[in-house]
C-alpha cells in the first residue's frame, strides 16, 4: 500500500528531499498562498507547530499559485513574507501546482485518499464553493484541491487520516493534530 513516504519533493531551494525522511512522525501538510484571505492561517499553524513540534510534529508548507495567484512570488520572497509577518518556522517546499496536468504527484495522491467533500454550510461557504469551481473548471477532473490552505493529516504511518478545507477551523485542525499525536 502506497503511502506519503513515497513520495519525493524538491525543497524551497530545489533540493530533492525524500517524504522518507519524515517517518514515524504526524504531518500536517497544506497548500499556501501569500495573498489569500486564508493567508492568516500561518498564524495558527506556527502556533501550533511551535507547541507540538517536539512531539514528532511536522507542518510541511507548499505554496502554489493556481487559485488565483495568490502566490506570484518567488521561493525566496514567499519564505520571507511567511518568517517575517508570522514568524513560520515549520519546512516550506518549492512552489508547485497542486491541480490539473502538472500536479504534483504528492497532492494527486493525498486528494485521492482524501477526497474533497465540500466547503461546509453557510453563505460563506457558498460562495468560496461558487468561486472555486469558476477557479478549477479549466482543470477538470484533475481539479484535486479546491483553494488555497487546503490542509491534509497524516499519520506515523504514512497514511492521509484526515483533509481539511481551508473553512475548517483551525482549532479543529490543531484537536485532530492532537488526537493523531
Amino acid at each position: 500500500m502506497k503511502t506519503v513516504y513515497d513520495f519525493t519533493v524538491k525543497d524551497r531551494k530545489g533540493n530533492e528531499v525524500s517524504l522518507d525522511a519524515y517517518r514515524g512522525k504526524v504531518l500536517l501538510i497544506v497548500n499556501t498562498a501569500t495573498g489569500c484571505g486564508f493567508t492568516p492561517h500561518y498564524e495558527p499553524l506556527e502556533a501550533m507547530y511551535r507547541d507540538l513540534k517536539d512531539r514528532d510534529f511536522e507542518i510541511l508548507d507548499f505554496p502554489c499559485n493556481q487559485f488565483a495567484n495568490q502566490a506570484p512570488g518567488s521561493e525566496d520572497e514567499i519564505h520571507e513574507f511567511c518568517t517575517l509577518k508570522f514568524g513560520a518556522d515549520f519546512p516550506q517546499f518549492k512552489k508547485i501546482d497542486v491541480n490539473g496536468e502538472t500536479a504534483d504527484p504528492l497532492y494527486a495522491f493525498l486528494a485521492t485518499e482524501k477526497p474533497f467533500a465540500g466547503f461546509g454550510k453557510g453563505i460563506k461557504n457558498a460562495m468560496l464553493e461558487k468561486f472555486a469551481n469558476m477557479n478549477n473548471k479549466q482543470f477538470g477532473e484533475k481539479a484535486y484541491i479546491k483553494w488555497n490552505f487546503t490542509k491534509f493529516l497524516v499519520d506515523r504511518e504514512g497514511k492521509v487520516v484526515a483533509r481539511f478545507e481551508p473553512t475548517v477551523d483551525m482549532k479543529d485542525v490543531r484537536a485532530a493534530v492532537e488526537a493523531a499525536l
